[in-house]
């Protein structure tokens, strides 16, 4: 039987390269699903050129720590947080890390 930790680098996984699937509507930006399952790193990047301006940032960051799931960026305009709920990932191993420590206890969601 799969542990939760297998279960939710599937499912980081899956949410990462669905979101890699959406290009930039302008400039000469590609989009660059970065997926390190041995560290538990997951990130989505931007990296390029819109006219004269570089381009190049975090979309999502998403680590596995102490088997849970730390969204450490959002940058989407729906909410990754959401799909990793509707795949199947419970709150409590949810941790909304871009959200100040003082702050997680209200969140409804992992605190560490």
């Amino acid at each position: 039987m799969d542990s939760p930790v297998t279960k939710y680098r599937a499912i980081v996984r899956e949410i990462i390269n669905k979101y890699a699937q959406f290009k930039p509507s302008h400039g000469d930006i590609r989009t660059e699903a970065i997926i390190d399952p041995e560290h538990d790193h997951y990130e989505l990047i931007h990296a390029g050129w819109s006219g004269s301006n570089r381009i190049h940032g975090s979309v999502i960051h998403i680590d596995i720590i102490d088997g849970k799931i730390w969204v450490e960026h959002d940058g989407t305009s729906t909410s990754v947080v959401e799909d990793l709920e509707e795949a199947g990932i419970p709150k409590e191993h949810i941790v909304l890390g871009f959200k100040s420590p003082e702050v997680r206890q209200y969140t409804g969601y992992a605190v560490a």
